[in-house]
């Protein structure tokens, strides 16, 4: 059974090294990620690919968004 909804990004609960990604990203980046990766991806992602693209391409996703900025450099912010 395939069940879809509509969430924003941010409000997605990823797990694992995604989580600790996308924990520290800011509202402006999240803004930028969610319209690039609406376009990139009109029909949505699974879940389980949603979270491997922050987990294990973070950068890249970063770089497909226009984003000027890396995972290592994320997860250097402090915590909020």
């Amino acid at each position: 059974m395939t069940i879809k909804s509509e969430v924003q990004i941010r409000d997605f609960e990823f797990w694992m090294g995604a989580a600790d990604v996308t924990r520290k990203l800011t509202n402006e980046e999240w803004d930028i990620i969610e319209a690039a990766l609406e376009e990139l991806y009109p029909d949505g992602l699974a879940e389980d690919d949603l979270n491997d693209l922050f987990w294990f391409h973070a950068d890249e996703v970063f770089e497909m968004c226009g984003l000027d900025i890396t995972e290592e450099q994320v997860l250097e912010r402090a915590d909020e």
